[in-house]
């Protein structure tokens, strides 16, 4: 590690919880975006979550309903104790592109719901009258950070 980059302590907490070891570290120079991104998401998971609620659903094998949520850290890792029991890949693969550009954006010190793209989502299915099982769509935003004791129960 070069200059400053050896006393960032972002990279020192980011690198203990994910396993850098010594030679990892070399790779990081004064400069690199990622220590921006870790620093600023670093300050933001304290303040916000990323909230993915859906909208409208029909027939889905999964059974989401409207209103129920799934909730993830700023670094785009679900919460479980605040999501669905079920976890569909062909909805989560989804939200990939809105939770990098909330990244992106909280890296900036941005507003991070001001993104103009993504906002609501769907799953990859087409619904019943275009050949598929069912079809959900979901909105994505960034929310004050979620740290209940315990989620809201799910309506049946």
């Amino acid at each position: 590690m070069r200059g400053s980059v050896e006393e960032n302590k972002a990279l020192k907490r980011f690198g203990d919880r994910v396993g850098y070891t010594e030679a990892d570290l070399r790779h990081f120079e004064a400069g690199d975006p990622r220590l921006r991104q870790m620093e600023r998401l670093g300050r933001a998971a304290a303040r916000y979550s990323i909230a993915v609620e859906v909208v409208e659903a029909r027939n889905c094998n999964s059974g989401y309903q409207p209103g129920d949520r799934f909730i993830l850290d700023v670094d785009g890792n679900f919460i479980p104790k605040f999501c669905p029991p079920r976890l569909c890949v062909y909805a989560v693969s989804q939200m990939t592109v809105p939770v990098a550009l909330i990244n992106e954006r909280l890296s900036e010190d941005l507003d991070p719901n001001q993104f103009h793209f993504m906002h609501q989502v769907r799953c990859l299915d087409v619904g019943v009258a275009c050949g598929g099982y069912g079809e959900v769509r979901f909105e994505v935003k960034v929310v004050p950070r979620v740290k209940e004791a315990k989620p809201r129960p799910r309506e049946k």
